[in-house]
């Protein structure tokens, strides 16, 4: 009998909590504390024990302080499972977008029937910020919506961007191109208005959005990025130099580094690594089982080169050599790793991965170069 009752118990428990995700399924406009209270029938003190724990859980999300309830990601998961496109794209979107901090909130949303579809987004940095849901249809979001009008032409755009002012915003829009020409998403930054003016806006983060968009484009498969432009092949620029601070911005983004060394029998070792440039050096790690770092030290002399395999077509070669570090600390190879697993990962995974290091050395260079493009075809004779 105690265990019939016992389950009785949990059926109304759980019918109450069944009731209360489908009212906020119901409701992406968001309801407040007493909405729910009603709709899952349950006195008030239990009702905020059952909210906090969905909200901790990621069931639920709260707009603001004693504000309304909203669908969080893993309940909007529920509304319809993403397609494998759709996957593909918030893996590459967070991939990319969370290796920086972001002064404003940036979105990836796709267009559907009834407006744009939000997948994914991070969320700025100051306190108070544009929060999209994740999971819901925004009919307008008119820079992003601008990308996948019929008309658009490369003339609507600046330097492939859509900006659009809202009543409390500034959209920037960039398009997401699989081929490298045709737009089927978009990451759009959402600004508070009063924070800045479209120029302004425009000239500090535009560069940075689009760069955000052609990455995502090139990890989605496109192997040149120029929106809305068939014959993307303009994207190539001729073989220029780097200046030093290009170089510096270059090998800060999470692009790998190839490290060159010599076997003991006098072949070449290559080996792909992350690394970690501090202006002077690199800092490379040897993960459990690599054999490079036994090579390294008979012959400490070893090249580095890091490029990118899209336009611009970035690359820097630097020599020198590779020598063991053995004074850093446990928090301070705590710190390494946390930077290098969010920088490459997306989070900062140090516990996890601490035990798979097995060595770390600092490459002091003794040349580097950089260049960008391609070296400009011979004419024919």
């Amino acid at each position: 009998m105690k265990d019939y009752e016992g389950d009785l118990d949990f059926i109304g428990s759980a019918r109450r909590v069944l009731r209360l995700i489908e009212a906020v399924l119901a409701h992406p406009e968001g309801l407040t504390p007493n909405a729910l209270a009603q709709a899952a029938d349950l006195p008030r003190s239990s009702l905020f024990a059952l909210l906090k724990g969905l909200k901790a859980l990621g069931y639920l999300e709260q707009s603001e302080r004693r504000g309304r309830y909203f669908a969080g990601p893993r309940l909007s998961s529920w509304r319809a499972r993403p397609a494998s496109i759709h996957r593909e794209l918030i893996a590459a979107f967070y991939q990319e977008a969370v290796t920086k901090t972001w002064p404003e909130t940036v979105a990836l949303v796709v267009p559907v029937a009834d407006g744009l579809l939000v997948l994914a987004q991070v969320e700025g940095s100051p306190e108070t910020r544009r929060v999209f849901q994740i999971g819901q249809t925004y009919r307008q979001i008119d820079a992003a919506q601008a990308l996948f009008a019929p008309s658009t032409q490369p003339t609507n755009l600046v330097n492939g961007l859509s900006l659009a002012a809202a009543t409390e915003t500034l959209d920037l829009a960039a398009p997401i191109c699989p081929d490298g020409a045709e737009a089927r998403a978009a990451v759009v930054l959402s600004a508070l208005a009063y924070r800045w003016e479209s120029p302004t806006l425009y000239e500090q983060l535009g560069p940075e959005l689009r760069n955000l968009a052609a990455h995502i484009s090139y990890r989605l498969g496109a192997l040149t990025y120029a929106p809305f432009a068939p014959d993307s092949t303009a994207e190539l620029q001729p073989l220029e130099a780097l200046t030093p601070r290009q170089v510096e911005t270059f090998l800060h983004q999470p692009v790998s580094a190839r490290l060159a060394c010599v076997r003991p029998d006098g072949r070449p070792h290559v080996i792909p690594l992350w690394q970690e440039w501090d202006g002077h050096a690199f800092t490379v790690i040897a993960w459990q089982g690599s054999r490079w770092p036994d090579y390294v030290f008979q012959n400490p002399l070893v090249s580095l080169t890091v490029d990118e395999p899209w336009p611009p077509l970035r690359r820097v070669v630097a020599r020198g050599k590779a020598r063991p570090v053995s004074n850093l600390g446990e928090d301070e190879r705590r710190r390494l790793l946390a930077r290098l697993t969010q920088r490459y990962l997306g989070h900062p995974l140090a516990p996890s991965y601490a035990r798979q290091v097995a060595q770390i050395f600092r490459v002091e260079v003794e040349h580097l170069r950089g260049w960008r493009g391609l070296a400009a075809p011979q004419p024919a004779a």
